[in-house]
């Protein structure tokens, strides 16, 4: 322990007794010599052997020396050595007290070696200053020792002494390192254990006896499993031995369980490092641990708060970028589940969804609903019977009592568990662990309920979830109210659009029509361009294609009167360009509320116009002659008409295209074209033909590129060129009007001129009868005769120059009387006294409709009968004759 010399004996101690102080005799010389054998032996054996490194030694310095009879150093140890920072062999031989002892001690040392080197022990605290060239371990040349005095004997028997001396400076520092040692271990705030290296505790400080409940004692040789759950324990132990076995820490290890007498998971920090002795060796494993649970309670709400903004953004990219109201709802579940929930259904009110805006129940929420988006993050989910989902497009209604009708009711979100009630227990039993109901809210309405599911086993819904839950119920339900509402103004556009364009698919005499609309803007499917085909006395038929400049309703709505005033003026039988003459005086009125008197240039010049509320448009205006097969045609500033003869290549027709309707002040010119049998006309917009991406003449081209290809049925033709032309632009409205000219046959008309006698009415009667038996109408006879001899007598009294009697059979029978006078028939109700009068009234009540119109040279008057079918009767001309009085 302390390198005594093995020659110094104990001497006398101060009672006169002998006292051994080597080591070297040990026991040898007792009683039973080495063979003995017992507890003493075993004791011997336990007590003697070496201290291993690690011992309390490694920390205290302890050295020896010991002092001759002459007062002089006589051996120096190796600790004294590097103690003292002296060699033995500059200390062997030297006085001490001279060496070590400052001088102003000297004095008093050689009195107390005197005392010692006459038999007497001493022990006490010595100053003392090494020789030149020495040095502390410590660095330094003055210290203080502890010096413990034990007087010998030499072999001589002389006076001697043994020296044992300690650093004083390093038991002071051993004693402030424990003082700070038990301050941070007793006063620390977090738990902390000490593991031997059986990884069993050695010690526990206050604060980890406060959480784990017993004494300090207590804790000694417990293990890691006495804490802990099982399978937290065993990560625990491995840790342990990890950190015992390569010295490597481990930090922020995390670990839950709960605390002794506790339910509560608790979550704990837990830090380990290995713990080595003075010579480094190791001697165990302290473990710090921080009670982090409230970090992670702090840790869950953020998380939950971060994927409730997560949610929320994305509800904000996702919900409401389809104007359908299953798309939206369909949107909303695609953020909701899984993120959010298991299970998700959207229902609303049936009869909004109607275009109801009170439909009945609505207050108590048991209207009825419609179940629109279902969405499940659970496969084949094991509704018990009668709790599944309400298939998606089924109406249903909730009970009054149940909690989903009082959430519509309140227009407050309901938490459903199976505890609640009867119906609610249906609604959660086996999958279900909790529903939110969530009233559907836009404009202060409830427009529907959405509903979000959890599973069992999922977290249940917190207050986080019920404010999340409301926040994308309101978001989805303001997107459904305005797709509702942009469904309802979509239906009613598209029922003004089809009371604008012609009903069905249109017919004509003498022509095969096919007709294609595409509208620019799909949000609306409302826009400025039309089409007409419009019948016209003598089979002639009115082709009409325009288009208003701008987009949308107002466009719709100006050409819906541009419309109207085409139709009406083409019953007038006027020309085509004196059509659009008074089409364009229409149009510059359409945008001034004092009607088109206001509109010359010098009230224009004068007013302060609003050009947003000034109107153009373009249009094509043609009247083709089933008989000649000769069209005339009018343009307002429109695209030119496509011609494809048959055989021929397309090509473009050569009509000036004047002035847009509604600029005024420019006539418009007529252009007659005789339209060979099968030839093709095409009338259509610019939509068709002009684009961003190409321009005009580019789409004009290929527009006549595509006709001289396409398919002889007139279908396909339309279909042909929407499939090979850029028509999904939708920057303008499309129309496109095809026309297959097929003439009246000539044996389908009979034309005879008679001169202005009065024989030419029974002679008018005699062709038209011939005529009607050839063709197989000997029923139409009489009332064909009757009307015929009335119009040719109106002409031979009111009329000028030759009678002209024309007969066109196709789908009606068409009469008509020409003659040079410019006189319109006027038909006028006849008193019973007066002797006429009465012809166009018959004429009125037996045809089906009759008319006049004028001509270059005059006018033209007629009739129209329909074909017998076999099923009425025509009727009876003397009946209806009689019928007048």
């Amino acid at each position: 322990m302390s390198e005594i010399p093995a020659k110094a004996t104990g001497p006398s101690g101060p009672s006169g007794d002998a006292t051994a102080e080597g080591v070297g005799d040990g026991m040898a010389d007792e009683p039973g010599g080495a063979g003995a054998e017992g507890p003493a032996e075993a004791m011997a054996d336990e007590t003697w052997q070496s201290n291993p490194p690690g011992s309390i030694y490694d920390y205290i310095k302890v050295a020896s020396f010991s002092i001759g009879a002459d007062g002089l150093v006589d051996q120096w140890s190796v600790r004294a050595e590097r103690l003292f920072g002296v060699a033995a062999r500059d200390a062997v031989g030297k006085d001490p007290i001279e060496a070590f002892v400052p001088p102003e001690l000297r004095a008093g040392g050689h009195r107390k070696m005197a005392e010692i080197l006459d038999g007497r022990e001493w022990t006490g605290v010595v100053p003392f200053r090494l020789p030149e060239g020495g040095r502390l371990d410590g660095g330094g040349t003055e210290g203080i020792a502890e010096v413990y005095v034990m007087p010998t004997e030499t072999e001589d028997g002389e006076r001697a002494a043994v020296c044992i001396v300690v650093d004083v400076r390093a038991l002071r520092q051993i004693e402030t390192d424990l003082a700070a040692s038990q301050a941070i271990f007793g006063q620390s705030p977090f738990g902390f254990l000490l593991f031997g290296t059986d990884l069993k505790v050695q010690r526990a400080n206050r604060r980890f006896v406060e959480v784990f409940g017993g004494g300090a004692e207590d804790q000694r040789g417990r293990t890691v499993h006495d804490y802990l759950p099982r399978h937290e324990a065993d990560r625990m132990s491995a840790a342990l031995k990890r950190v015992l076995e390569t010295g490597d820490a481990v930090t922020d290890m995390q670990i839950v369980g709960p605390t002794p007498g506790g339910t509560d998971r608790r979550h704990w920090s837990i830090n380990l490092y290995r713990v080595h002795s003075g010579s480094g060796r190791p001697i165990g494993v302290a473990g710090l641990g921080t009670d982090v649970t409230r970090r992670h309670a702090a840790a869950r709400e953020a998380a939950h708060a971060r994927r409730n903004l997560a949610l929320l953004n994305e509800a904000g990219a996702r919900i409401g970028n389809s104007l359908d109201l299953e798309t939206t709802a369909r949107e909303l579940l695609d953020v909701a589940v899984p993120g959010f929930c298991d299970l998700a259904s959207v229902d609303l009110y049936q009869g909004l969804l109607d275009g109801d805006e009170t439909p009945p129940g609505l207050a108590d929420g048991s209207a009825e609903l419609r179940r629109v988006a279902f969405a499940s993050a659970v496969a084949d989910a094991p509704f018990p019977a009668g709790t599944g989902p309400v298939d998606v497009g089924a109406v249903h209604r909730y009970a009054f009592t149940s909690p989903c009708a009082d959430a519509l009711r309140t227009a407050r979100p309901r938490l459903i568990t199976a505890g609640d009630d009867e119906s609610a227990s249906r609604l959660t039993g086996g999958l279900i662990q909790s529903t939110l109901a969530v009233p559907m809210v836009a404009h202060d309405t409830v427009v529907g309920l959405a509903q979000f599911s959890r599973t069992k086993g999922s977290e249940p819904f917190g207050e986080r979830d019920r404010a999340l839950a409301v926040e994308l119920a309101a978001r989805a339900a303001v997107c459904m109210d305005n797709a509702r509402l942009y469904r309802r103004e979509h239906e009613r556009a598209l029922i003004l659009q089809r009371s604008l364009l012609p009903p069905g698919d249109p017919e004509a005499s003498g022509l095969d029509i096919a007709c294609r609309y595409l509208p620019g803007n799909a949000a609306t499917e409302v826009g400025g361009d039309w089409f007409d085909v419009i019948e016209l006395p003598g089979h002639r038929t009115a082709l009409v294609v325009g288009d208003v400049m701008g987009r949308g309703l107002r466009a719709a709505v100006a050409m819906g009167e541009l419309r109207t005033a085409v139709r009406t003026l083409a019953l007038l039988d006027l020309e085509p360009a004196d059509v659009l003459s008074a089409l364009d005086e229409i149009a510059r009125g359409l945008g001034n509320p004092a009607g088109p008197q206001q509109t010359t240039r010098a009230a224009r010049k004068a007013a302060d116009a609003d050009l947003s509320e000034v109107y153009l448009a373009t249009c094509v205006y043609a009247v083709y002659d089933a008989v000649t097969r000769r069209c005339t045609f009018a343009n307002a500033g429109h695209l030119p008409p496509v011609l494809v003869e048959p055989g021929e290549s397309a090509l473009m027709l050569d009509v000036p295209p004047g002035m847009p309707l509604g600029v005024g002040g420019e006539p418009f010119e007529d252009v007659e074209v005789e339209l060979p049998e099968g030839a093709l006309l095409a009338l259509y917009t610019d939509g068709l033909v002009e684009s961003r991406d190409h321009p005009l003449d580019e789409g004009l081209n290929a527009f006549v590129r595509a006709l001289s290809d396409a398919p002889p049925a007139l279908e396909d033709v339309c279909d042909h060129v929407l499939s090979t032309l850029d028509t999904h632009h939708g920057e303008d409205d499309i129309a496109l009007l095809m026309a297959r000219v097929e003439g009246l046959p000539a044996e389908h008309v009979g034309d005879w001129t008679l001169p202005r006698d009065p024989k030419s009415v029974g002679r008018a009667r005699e062709l038209a009868c011939e005529q009607l038996r050839s063709w197989d109408l000997e029923r139409l006879c009489d009332t064909a005769e009757l009307l015929v001899s009335e119009l040719v007598t109106n002409a031979l009294r009111y009329g000028e120059g030759d009678i002209r009697l024309r007969l066109l059979l196709d789908r009606t029978l068409v009469c008509e009387v020409w003659d040079g006078g410019f006189v319109q028939p006027r038909r006028r109700r006849a008193r019973d006294t007066d002797e006429g009068g009465r012809g166009l009234q018959l004429v009125g009540l037996l045809s089906a409709a009759w008319g006049s119109r004028r001509t270059p040279h005059g006018k033209t008057v007629w009739f129209e009968l329909a074909l017998p079918n076999g099923d009425v009767e025509p009727m009876d001309a003397a009946e209806a004759l009689l019928s007048l009085f």
